[in-house]
Formats: structure tokens, sequence, C-alpha cells
């Protein structure tokens, strides 16, 4: 029986992992229903007279009323419907000191405004803490690495790396509204910690914070000297479902964060699950696992085309050396402006590959005894094919010759004017920066060489067209992740600019038709060894029959 190839084996597991997430989906926006006895209903409904009063504190459990501050009292208060307020908070000697804050979100029945110590006393008082400190180091400062003097100014190297208290500007708080019914075997994973029974078997009201809204973006540093901070918070309904989600999402990124994913790569994971609603999310965790799929389709075959590849004859060997070279920087790029490992670690493979891509058509051997020196190919081809591959370097340096015009004093000029004029963190930073922007500005200009090579060959059977298939669908992906994944705008501007280049390839693919009856030098080689080894068969087959006559006729 005929094994199944890597790629359907792959295919199946992606189906899997679809339906197994639909169904993970499915089961977390499914409200929770009574299989058995006691039945708890939601105490929450339409029409009760409620208040929502806001506290703050520097300690996490205030013993008393003297170590609480109150912000407000929202009276009276329909949880079925959303608000959003603005405060102005006091900040206690404690947090300005590279300390703690808390707020205390306290619901509770009836008009009257109530103290801290009453509210605590209140058995149906609904309390629930958020922390309204992070801890995270500060941004690095940019500057100007050219004063107005015309001389570099370095930037200081005690950059401060210790954590310090940051305030959040934005609190996110969500009220389970939608109805439900649940009994103790039926209690989700998510709300056990949050259910709370009353003596007539009813659900108090469940506070959660939206998690996924906490970006890093709205947290400022807390100034030693400033003595007020605004904070708005933001109330929203919620299902069952979410709140289910948003528990699971907080989980999640507590495994990355001991995985080793820095707080920057879970803000990003985060920004999926917070700024799309349910339907988008699905289509983006379907698109995402087709991008990982694709990506390891298209490095498969394109190792399998070049490790077999003996012949370079209608390839561009500066676009294959200008791709390696756009790759390392775009990398480094990326490692310098601290982008999610979602971009970054595709980005370190392919630019592993593409450096491996360049030793083949370089002919470079790498040993550690010889080092690194050029293996000449001329035993293993036949002249027709070094003429071949020598008429591709001249056509080659010809369209380089062109684009030279172009490209060095564009990539110049835009260098010069970043330095003039944008701030950096540092010369590397620059340097990187001015040269990721050339690769990104200009690297389909690179791309043109193969065109041209193409155009003047008026063959395209020497590209790997698998390939190049992979890598435009992922391209048309990446085009919907720019609005999605947070990266540098540069980065953005790069997906759709590789549009440009696959539709010319695709243009050229249907003008000059691959002969699919055409046996090119290494398919000739291939089946070279093939034949050998069918007459290695053939000659031992043979053998064995007559010894088995010589044998009969012994006998």
């Amino acid at each position: 029986m005929k094994l199944m190839s890597l790629s359907s084996i792959c295919g199946i597991v992606f189906l899997c992992y679809i339906l197994h997430s639909t169904y993970t989906l499915y089961m977390l926006f499914r409200a929770p229903q009574c299989t058995d006895t006691p039945c708890y209903q939601s105490q929450l409904t339409k029409g009760k007279f409620l208040q929502l009063s806001l506290y703050t504190s520097a300690s996490a459990n205030p013993s008393s009323a003297a170590k609480v501050a109150k912000l407000g009292t929202i009276n009276p208060f329909d949880p079925f419907i959303e608000l959003e307020k603005t405060y102005t908070i006091t900040l206690p000697k404690e947090t300005r000191s590279n300390g703690t804050l808390y707020m205390f979100t306290v619901l509770t029945k009836g008009a009257k405004s109530l103290d801290w110590d009453s509210v605590r006393s209140q058995s149906t008082s609904v309390i629930k803490k958020f922390a309204l400190t992070h801890y995270m180091v500060p941004k690095a400062a940019t500057i100007n690495l050219l004063n107005d003097k015309g001389t570099a100014k370095r930037p200081s190297k005690s950059v401060n790396q210790k954590r310090v208290a940051h305030i959040r500007q934005n609190v996110f708080v969500h009220i389970i509204t939608e109805p439900f019914s649940v009994s103790p075997r039926d209690v989700p994973a998510e709300l056990a910690r949050d259910i709370r029974i009353t003596p007539d078997n009813l659900v108090m009201p469940i506070i959660r914070n939206d998690f996924a809204k906490e970006k890093l973006a709205d947290l400022v540093e807390i100034d030693p000297k400033a003595t007020e901070a605004t904070i708005t918070m933001h109330y929203a309904p919620s299902s069952v479902g979410k709140i289910k989600m948003l528990a699971q999402i907080e989980r999640a990124m507590s495994d990355l964060t001991r995985l080793g994913f820095s707080e920057k790569d879970i803000d990003e994971v985060k920004s999926i699950f917070s700024d799309t609603n349910v339907y988008l999310l699905c289509g983006t965790i379907i698109i995402s696992s087709v991008h990982l799929l694709i990506d390891f389709l298209s490095f498969k075959n394109d190792i399998l085309f070049w490790k077999h590849k003996r012949t370079y004859a209608g390839l561009s060997l500066r676009s294959t050396l200008w791709r390696t070279f756009s790759h390392i920087i775009i990398f480094l790029y990326l490692m310098d402006e601290e982008t999610s490992l979602l971009i970054l670690i595709p980005t370190g493979i392919g630019t592993l590959i593409e450096v491996w891509k360049a030793k083949k058509i370089l002919k470079l051997d790498v040993s550690l005894r010889h080092g690194i020196r050029f293996r000449s190919n001329e035993d293993d081809v036949s002249n027709d094919v070094q003429t071949q591959e020598n008429n591709t370097l001249e056509l080659d340096k010809e369209a380089m010759r062109y684009l030279s015009f172009v490209l060095y004093p564009l990539c110049i000029a835009g260098a010069i004017y970043s330095l003039l004029y944008l701030p950096h963190k540092s010369w590397y930073s620059w340097t990187i920066s001015s040269m990721a922007n050339g690769v990104y500005a200009f690297g389909f200009l690179f791309m043109l060489p193969q065109l041209f090579i193409n155009y003047k060959l008026k063959s395209v059977a020497a590209l790997p067209w698998r390939v190049f298939m992979y890598k435009s669908f992922n391209t048309f992906i990446d085009d919907v992740f720019a609005f999605i994944i947070t990266m540098p705008t540069a980065h953005r501007f790069a997906c759709f600019r590789d549009d440009i280049v696959f539709l010319v390839y695709l243009y050229q693919r249907w003008l000059y038709p691959v002969d699919k009856t055409r046996i090119d030098e290494d398919e000739r080689a291939l089946m070279g060894k093939e034949q050998q080894s069918n007459d290695a068969v053939e000659d031992e087959k043979k053998s064995k029959k007559s010894e088995a006559k010589e044998n009969k006729k012994d006998n």
C-alpha cells in the first residue's frame, strides 16, 4: 500500500485542528444548562435598583476605610446599558514610590450610598478588585543623532532597565447579564472562582475585567512628583460565553509568558481577540492556520527544489543574493523594532533557507577542515548547460547595470533624510532602519533582474513555480494580516508591494508556457540515475536466473 505524502498528512492534521477549534469555540459560547439538582438561576434581572461604586487603595486588602479613597458612585446603575466614565484619582505616596494601586468595583442593591466598611459588611455586595498599576521597563527614548552643529549626540548608556510602576488609563469592566441556570456539577471551570450562591439558590452577579483589552499602549509611567492621574472606566454587559473566552485567553497568555514570550508579543496576540468580533475571530483563526500550513509547504518545496538543482541556467544570481541580504536585514530590523514573534519566527526560518540557497548558487563548499571554497561544476554539467549559465550571468549583469542608476541614489538619499529629520534609538538602529527601508522601498526592483532574464530567455521553466504559488497565496493572506497584527509600517507596505511582483510572474507564466514534454538537465541526470539503478536490478535478476539454471543442471 502506498504511504501518504507529508503534504497529505499535514492537510489532515490541519483539518482536524480547524474542526477542534470550531468545536472549542462553540462550547465556549454555549450557555451552561442544568443537568442536576439543585439548579441555580442568575440573580440579575431587569428592573432591580442597583448602584455601582468605585474605590481605590494602595493595598490589595484594605482593612479600614482610612486606606480607601472613593472615586464615585453610579446611582442608579443599569447593568444592561453600556457606559463610560472618566475619573481623576489621587495617587497615594506608596504608589508614587513605585508601589501598587488597586480599584475596587462594588455592586450593591438599594439607593442609599454606603461607605467602605458598610459595603464590606453586607453579604449582598459583589466586590471585584482590579490592578491599576503594572510594572514594566520604560520604553527606550529616541533622539536625533545629529545636533544643530552636526556632531553626534549619543544616547545615555545609563538607560533605565529597572521595572517601574505604570498606571492604566483605561479599565474595562463586564457583568454577565445573560440569563443562565447551572447546577453544581455543571459549573464551568472559567467561572468557578467567581460564582457565589445566595440562600435562595440564586447566582450573584459576576463581575470580570476584560483582560484582552488591557494594552501596553494605555500604560503611563508614574511620575514620582505627580499627585493625580486620569483613568476611564468602560463598562459593557456581557454573555457567559465571552467571559469564558476571556478567562481562556488570560490562562493562555499566562502559559505563553512561562514559555518565554515577551509582554509585547502577548499584547499583539491579545489585540487579535479584543479588536475583532466573533465572526472575524473565527476567520482569523482559519486564515492564520492556512498561513502556517502554506508556510510549511512553501519552505518544504523550496528546499526540495534547490536540493535537487544541479544547474542554475535561467536563475538570477544577483536576485538570489539580494533576497539573502534583504532577509538578513529585515530580520535584524524586526528584532530591533521588537516585532511580534508571529512575524519574527517565520522570517528567521526564511532567512536561514535563503542563506542556504545562496551557498548553493555560489557553489560553495563549507567544512571545518577546508573552510569555505568555491566548487567548480565543469565536470558535472555539459558544455551546453555551462553556456546557458554564462548567458544567464550576462543578462543578470545587464539588468543590474540599468537598476543601479535608480537604486543607489534613492537609497543614499533616503538614509540621509532619515538621519537629518527622524529620531532613532542609536546609530545601529539608524543603520538597520535605513537599510531595511531601502529593502522595503526598492526591494521589488531587485526582483526585476529575474523578470528581465525571463523576458530575454522567453522562458520561466527554471523557476520553482509550486513554491511561487504557495508564496503568492501567502502574500495575499499577509495583506489581511497587515490590518490585524501590529507591525512596522514599512513591513505592512511591503506586503502589498509583493502582490505586484507575483502578478507579473503570473503574467510571464501565461506568456511563456512551459513545454511539459521537455526534459531539462536536472531531469536528464535523475533519469540517468534511475536508468542505472534499473539496469543494476535487471543484471542482478539475470545473474540469479543463470545461477538457478546451473543448479538444476548439477542436480
